[in-house]
């Protein structure tokens, strides 16, 4: 072998670099993942950190700033540091971007009918990562704003995660499912990735909808992770936008 190549074979070898303040978000997420510090909670300070973690307390700055980012956790001025949490009412729109064509945001009232444990299809076992015919939880809801029914959407659920969720306990909730999940099971959803399509109403979800079959629906298909980059949850929603638009804001 020759020099040059023996030194690109040590290079291809070493293991990838990571800056300190990555490491140091690293180790905050996994204090985050273990449940040090719980949804709502505040961490230490940024002097704290440095001196458990031995380093600059800019070296945690940058690590927080990229989790303040991230809405892993939120800066309040003059409070401190907290764990983003789905129960502060301004992470509501994080994940649901239909917007009324008047542009006036609005609170959605969830209609949850059906909750049961069924087994995983091949499709939802890929998505969830689990084995075909393991249980998820499936529950289809309707999302209704000023009591026109907007959403339908079908959820499946990681059923190790949910384990006893019940529509009895979803009706009763009065909040958000994700605020839901993450106070009684402990499943913060972190981010999420969308694929969005134009599809025809079907019979049932355009009974559902109010709508006619046929009509054109939005089809968003979201698999929302945890810690981890775990995926715990796909949702596959059916949006009508006679009224309301997707807004995605780029930049």
């Amino acid at each position: 072998m020759t020099r040059d190549a023996s030194r690109s074979a040590a290079r291809a070898a070493s293991p990838t670099f990571s800056p300190l303040y990555r490491q140091i978000k690293d180790f905050l997420i996994r204090s985050l993942q273990e449940g040090e510090w719980g949804p709502g909670d505040a961490i230490p300070s940024e002097g704290e950190l440095a001196v458990r973690f031995n380093v600059s307390q800019g070296t945690v700055r940058k690590a927080i700033d990229e989790m303040a980012a991230e809405n892993l956790l939120v800066r309040r001025q003059g409070k401190g540091t907290f764990v983003a949490s789905h129960n502060d009412p301004r992470s509501f729109y994080r994940f649901l971007r239909l917007v009324p064509d008047d542009g006036v945001a609005r609170q959605a009232d969830s209609d949850p009918f059906s909750c049961e444990v069924i087994p995983a299809s091949a499709e939802v076992a890929r998505v969830l990562g689990l084995a075909e015919g393991e249980p998820v939880v499936h529950v289809q809801r309707l999302l209704r704003f000023d009591g026109e029914p907007v959403v339908y959407d079908r959820i499946y659920l990681a059923g190790d995660l949910f384990s006893g969720l019940t529509l009895e306990a979803l009706r009763a909730g009065g909040r958000s499912l994700y605020s839901q999940f993450e106070s009684e099971y402990g499943v913060r959803m972190i981010h999420a990735e969308e694929h969005l399509r134009a599809v025809a109403a079907d019979p049932r979800s355009a009974s559902l909808l109010g709508v006619a079959a046929g009509d054109p629906l939005l089809l968003v298909e979201r698999t929302a992770y945890t810690y981890g980059n775990k995926p715990v949850e796909w949702r596959c929603g059916l949006y009508c936008t006679r009224r309301h638009y997707y807004r995605n804001d780029l930049g």
